[in-house]
């Protein structure tokens, strides 16, 4: 019965019905279904056909947003029961949009797909400075940091945070990892980042490899 309601979760999230997920994370609750089954064979398994999905462009940013939003109906009733249970999340990213960039489609979407694989994810917003990445880093003893840019002119400010890093000595015990529309693996090879995404999906598999998820 459980794998029954574990399936309609995912596939009504793939489907982006926020009620229905919701009402479906609830009865599986009710059914005493352990709560990490319902985290990872439902709203995880969900989020990760739309993440297959979208890399392969059968499903476009839309789709993505309403799938996460789906998600997140779910995760609203699970998530007090998943610190009370103490299962630990795959670990820490702040993500955040650099300096001089007010974009942020592309960085919540990577939140919201590292949330939905099971990370704890502090959203940073937009326009973050260098000083900020740092002290969040901190703060919440992140294990990865994700710095998004769709400036040409903003891509700069991912180097100055990279330095700041360092000079803080926060840098050894964080994996960097950038995207957005004009960057490429060189020039995150240029800057000394830890890793690339070329789109939202594939943050999630890059976080994995860096902090040695998969």
């Amino acid at each position: 019965m459980s794998e029954e309601v574990l399936d309609q979760i995912s596939e009504n999230l793939t489907q982006g019905r926020a009620p229905q997920v919701k009402e479906l994370v609830q009865k599986a609750l009710d059914e005493g279904v352990d709560i990490e089954q319902i985290l990872n064979n439902g709203l995880v398994k969900g989020m990760g056909i739309i993440g297959e999905k979208f890399k392969r462009n059968e499903v476009y940013v839309p789709e993505v947003l309403i799938a996460a939003r789906a998600m997140n109906s779910g995760m609203e009733l699970i998530k007090p029961k998943l610190a009370e249970s103490g299962i630990e999340a795959k670990g820490t990213a702040c993500v955040g949009t650099v300096k001089g960039d007010l974009h942020d489609i592309g960085k919540n979407l990577v939140c919201m797909m590292l949330e939905g694989a099971g990370y704890n994810v502090v959203d940073l917003g937009v326009n973050v400075d260098a000083q900020t990445f740092v002290s969040s880093a901190q703060d919440h003893d992140a294990d990865v940091i994700g710095m998004s840019a769709l400036l040409t002119t903003t891509m700069t400010a991912m180097k100055d945070t990279l330095d700041a890093l360092k000079e803080s000595g926060v840098r050894d015990q964080v994996k960097v990892m950038v995207g957005g529309a004009p960057l490429n693996q060189s020039f995150c090879d240029e800057i000394g980042a830890d890793g690339y995404a070329a789109d939202a999906a594939s943050a999630v598999d890059v976080a994995n490899d860096l902090i040695g998820k998969n």
